[in-house]
């Protein structure tokens, strides 16, 4: 269900529900993707343009989480005062938000690691933000050449990071990984809840 949209994190809902982001380039394919994991094709707007997500937009799940659909880094069609504006909000977002408990960044699984993908992951992981990586759009290809783009950011990332961030691999066409995007989401606030009832006791 759709909440609200907002360019500042100060104005995001003050339910103390846990919040799981998801951002990637543009045209990586994540408007499919949060439509597929929520079996809502018309929940977020998909298209064939990219920039088309430009606020902060929370869904709430099932009562108990909020998918917040990010706009799309790297689009180079705006004024640089434009993008230095998203560039705020989305770092504001990710530094400052108590209610973030996880990053999912997507990646087009058909392209080799980008300088500006590599630039976001190290700036998450050198501010402690949890994130998953999602590579997207698996059944354009053949599984092995999926494999070598996995591979090449896991050298990559090799260089700089003692723990590589988990991987999962998604199709929005097939709904290949949807179930793990899920459970990984139950499975965190599953602990965030133990955690707690313990606090409290």
């Amino acid at each position: 269900m759709f909440v609200v949209s907002n360019s500042d994190y100060r104005k995001c809902p003050d339910t103390g529900l846990p919040e799981y982001a998801f951002i990637g380039r543009s045209n990586v394919g994540k408007s499919s993707l949060i439509n597929m994991l929520t079996n809502n094709k018309g929940l977020a707007k998909t298209s064939v343009r990219p920039g088309k997500t430009q606020l902060i937009n929370h869904f709430l799940i099932n009562g108990e989480w909020y998918l917040v659909d990010l706009p799309g880094y790297g689009y180079a069609r705006t004024s640089k005062s434009s993008r230095a504006l998203w560039q705020k909000m989305i770092s504001d977002y990710m530094l400052k938000r108590e209610a973030l408990v996880n990053v999912f960044v997507l990646i087009d699984s058909r392209i080799p690691p980008q300088e500006i993908d590599l630039r976001f992951i190290d700036f998450l992981g050198t501010n402690g933000v949890p994130l998953s990586l999602v590579f997207t759009k698996i059944d354009k290809q053949k599984q092995r050449e999926v494999a070598a783009t996995v591979n090449q950011f896991k050298r990559v990332l090799s260089e700089t990071w003692e723990e590589l961030p988990e991987m999962m691999l998604t199709s929005s066409v097939t709904r290949y990984g949807k179930d793990d995007i899920l459970n990984r989401i139950e499975e965190i606030n599953k602990h965030l809840k133990e955690n707690k009832t313990q606090s409290k006791q």
